[in-house]
């Protein structure tokens, strides 16, 4: 029957391999544009979060103002850092995290020197809410750091790094902690 149609065994042979190695690069391919998906969306879950805290620090800042008229220089690093912030890409807002959260560190360890400030309802409440924000953060730069290790993983081991290497998939950015990020907080009077 397969002599009636022109096509010999070694045909049929050929063909079959041709199907298994499109299956695979169809099915490599969809499992790369996935994990490139998780990267994305963990990402942008990151970001909501960023932004979350990026809207809170105005009004600690404000509540912190009266109360703290000699921390000048604490409140003006958490402005610079907070507006770095919501510009550039993974690598600068992970850099820019780091050195806002070092800055919020400094501004509630701070605070334990005004009784006032700690007692007041709103700084509490803020403090609060960044605490949860934070805490978020670290949760979900969990998951986009399992995701990079995922996509990284699959551009870099064997077949799928052909496929990858072809198709224009790249290694993602992990979001690191800084390593002055790792010290205790220095407080200075």
């Amino acid at each position: 029957m397969l002599e009636f149609l022109g096509i010999g065994l070694l045909g049929v042979a050929l063909l079959a391999v041709l199907a298994v190695v499109a299956l695979f690069v169809i099915l490599t391919y969809n499992h790369l544009v996935t994990l490139r998906n998780r990267v994305r969306n963990a990402w942008a879950q990151i970001d909501v979060q960023l932004k979350r805290r990026y809207d809170l620090i105005p009004n600690l800042i404000e509540t912190v103002k009266g109360y703290t008229k000699h921390e000048r220089e604490t409140l003006t690093d958490i402005t610079k850092y907070r507006a770095q912030l919501v510009t550039g890409g993974v690598e600068e807002k992970a850099k820019a995290n780091n050195m806002l959260s070092q800055a919020l560190k400094s501004l509630f360890a701070v605070a334990e020197n005004y009784p006032q400030l700690k007692a007041n309802e709103n700084f509490k409440m803020l403090q609060e809410e960044l605490a949860g924000t934070e805490n978020k953060i670290a949760y979900i730069r969990t998951a986009y750091n399992d995701s990079v290790l995922e996509i990284n993983t699959a551009c870099d081991t064997f077949p799928s790094n052909v496929i990858a290497g072809m198709l224009g998939f790249k290694h993602e950015a992990y979001f690191e902690t800084a390593a002055a990020e790792k010290e205790p907080v220095k407080v200075k009077f």
